[in-house]
């Protein structure tokens, strides 16, 4: 129901959606920045689904790769797992490593550790030039491979069955590789979720809604059930080479051991997406296809997903898809897919951080209609599960949109609180001063001549 007063007044304030910022406004962003914030202590939760229904999670992530092919035994590595870090890594990534490898060894109960780049590691991860890695994959931002340690032999093998995660027999040594010249937040979300992936499951399931094994990029840094199923995967009750009944055989009892809580909770049984589906998800965002075609594949994936019946965030996330994709050419669309899809989100406990993410759309066309309270109805209940969840860029948007908004409101002291909070936390999220200073300033110009607003 608040949302949906907010939404109203965000129609009513500007009548339609807006064509877009208001251009010819002099803004002023601040020229000396704040120093980089950071995060310090985890609040990753666990799970509240019942034993069975993770237990139906873990095979599916861990028994089939993201592209549908099975993968026919249990693979993990069995000795002590050591890593290391090569190449011109910033201070600020390997000081992320060793906040995750401690959260590993803590919340997984892995028997993890770094070591230093000239020793021999289970696990390599190599920072790579960004230009070298798109002209070699031009789809992943960043990525794992078995059976190597360096890019060298990466770029000399890259077609070799050697690389083929289906004819491991158990996991020896892995090789991640890391863009340079990307933000500190990019480098350690790739750390996180290449790192879980080198660990344990292989595959991505667009049904889970608080994991990172999930293509649709909202939650980038492991979570409590992410934790839960490492810790399943090295579970002393497993080993490397059995099969998927041998490994179902033996979950129930090892959840219900290191999940007591999930021998109460709610078993919620959701049929798997059709690959058609996941097609049109995967077109959309690729980048390899023109705007139009990515257009097209959002509106077949919302199709589908009406199709299928869906209420979940599966449908939400075809419609924020659809969104971001045509807010450029029919901002009428976009912002009527915003409303839908944050409606979805905002009627489940566990996509909170979703819903943060569309509140940030639906909050751009508030600030450019001047409806300042609509803004502050938006931004505020979603700060706490965004910083909850580690994301620095989508934090520093949110209030940078929230300085705009005390701004108008002549709240002036909160507003520069806001801005220079929003400010600290962009230089992790976005990486140079300059894109900051863009990132700012592109907000900054949402905002209309006093003379246009409420």
């Amino acid at each position: 129901m608040r949302l949906a007063l907010v939404v109203m007044a965000v129609l009513v304030a500007s009548c339609a959606p807006p064509t877009g910022p208001v251009a010819e406004r002099a803004v002023a962003v601040p020229t000396d920045l704040p120093p980089m914030k950071v995060f310090s202590a985890p609040s990753a939760s666990r799970p509240v689904r019942a034993n069975s229904a993770i237990a139906q999670d873990f095979l599916d992530l861990s028994f089939q790769l993201e592209s549908g092919r099975q993968i026919e035994t249990f693979t993990r590595f069995e000795e002590p797992v050591r890593v290391r870090l090569t190449g011109a890594a910033p201070r600020r990534l390997s000081q992320d490593l060793d906040r995750l490898v401690a959260r590993l060894r803590n919340e997984a109960s892995i028997d993890i550790s770094r070591v230093a780049p000239d020793i021999e590691a289970e696990i390599t991860i190599e920072m790579v030039s960004r230009d070298a890695m798109r002209r070699a994959v031009p789809q992943a931002a960043c990525f794992v491979v078995p059976r190597l340690s360096d890019w060298r032999s990466f770029d000399s093998n890259r077609r070799s069955a050697e690389l083929d995660w289906t004819t491991l027999a158990r996991r020896e040594k892995v090789a991640i590789f890391v863009p340079t010249g990307v933000s500190p937040q990019e480098m350690r979300d790739c750390l996180h979720e290449e790192l879980a992936q080198s660990l344990g499951p292989l595959n991505d399931l667009y049904r889970l809604t608080d994991s990172v094994f999930n293509d649709d990029n909202f939650h980038t840094v492991l979570t409590g059930f992410d934790m839960l199923i490492l810790r399943a995967t090295y579970a002393p009750e497993l080993r490397s080479g059995m099969t998927r009944a041998q490994v179902a055989e033996r979950l129930p009892a090892i959840l219900d051991r290191i999940n007591p809580q999930g021998r109460q909770g709610v078993a919620v049984v959701t049929r798997p997406a059709p690959r058609a589906w996941i097609d049109a998800i995967e077109n959309a965002l690729g980048p390899r296809a023109s705007a139009s075609r990515r257009v097209a594949a959002a509106k077949r994936a919302v199709r589908i997903a009406r199709e299928q019946g869906w209420t979940d965030n599966r449908a939400a996330f075809s419609l924020f898809a659809l969104g971001r994709l045509v807010l450029p050419s029919d901002p009428e669309l976009a912002f009527t897919s915003f409303v839908e899809s944050a409606g979805l989100y905002h009627a489940d406990p566990s996509t909170h951080l979703h819903a943060a993410h569309v509140a940030m759309q639906l909050s751009a066309f508030a600030l450019s209609a001047g409806d300042a309270r609509a803004v502050l109805d938006l931004v505020d209940p979603h700060l706490d599960a965004v910083a909850r969840a580690e994301n620095a860029a989508l934090l520093a948007q949110l209030l940078m949109v929230r300085a705009e908004a005390l701004d108008m409101l002549g709240r002036t002291a909160e507003a520069d609180e806001a801005r220079s909070e929003s400010l600290g936390w962009a230089r992790y999220g976005f990486g140079t001063d300059a894109v900051v200073r863009a990132r700012a300033a592109e907000i900054a110009a949402l905002t209309p001549p006093p003379m246009e607003r409420l």
